[in-house]
């Protein structure tokens, strides 16, 4: 099974259709939040599951804040992040992850990937697919590669 998970394009989509061209066929589409608009053709794109979520810049979206389902038999809590002091560090969305009695906690609004795991609950940030901020300076996204009763890998791609 093969996931894309993007965030932060802040309406700019050339690159998340890039991602999505260079990526397909995909199991799953996953935007992590602050889409800032959604583009009619998205969800009729795919003809797999698509989450898309409410970042601290979707004000005119009536999209979900947090959407919770699974990715085969691993439970998924989906959120933006923007409610929480994650800038320093992610350590809020590993306790989220506990709360919620999750195995993976997927979030956006850092703008730098993250890939972790601490005490069963791995967080997954795909950085931002428009905006990024971590060092290299290109935009990033997350390509989840998961088969039944293994361990799921996340490979970060850039677009250069």
């Amino acid at each position: 099974m093969k996931i894309l998970i993007v965030s932060d394009s802040h309406g700019y989509d050339d690159n998340m259709w890039n991602a999505i061209h260079k990526e397909e066929p995909v199991d799953m589409f996953i935007h992590c939040g602050d889409i800032e608009h959604l583009p009619n053709d998205l969800k009729e794109y795919f003809s797999c599951p698509v989450y898309v979520i409410k970042g601290n810049n979707d004000y005119a979206l009536n999209l979900p804040e947090v959407e919770r389902f699974k990715i085969l038999d691993l439970e998924v809590l989906l959120i933006h992040g923007h409610h929480y002091n994650i800038y320093r560090n992610c350590e809020a969305m590993f306790y989220l992850g506990q709360e919620n009695k999750v195995d993976i906690v997927m979030f956006g609004h850092i703008h730098i990937p993250v890939i972790d795991n601490f005490d069963g609950v791995t967080i997954v940030n795909p950085g931002s697919i428009s905006l990024p901020r971590q060092a290299n300076g290109l935009p990033s996204y997350i390509v989840m590669n998961i088969e039944k009763g293994k361990e799921p890998e996340y490979n970060v791609k850039y677009i250069e």
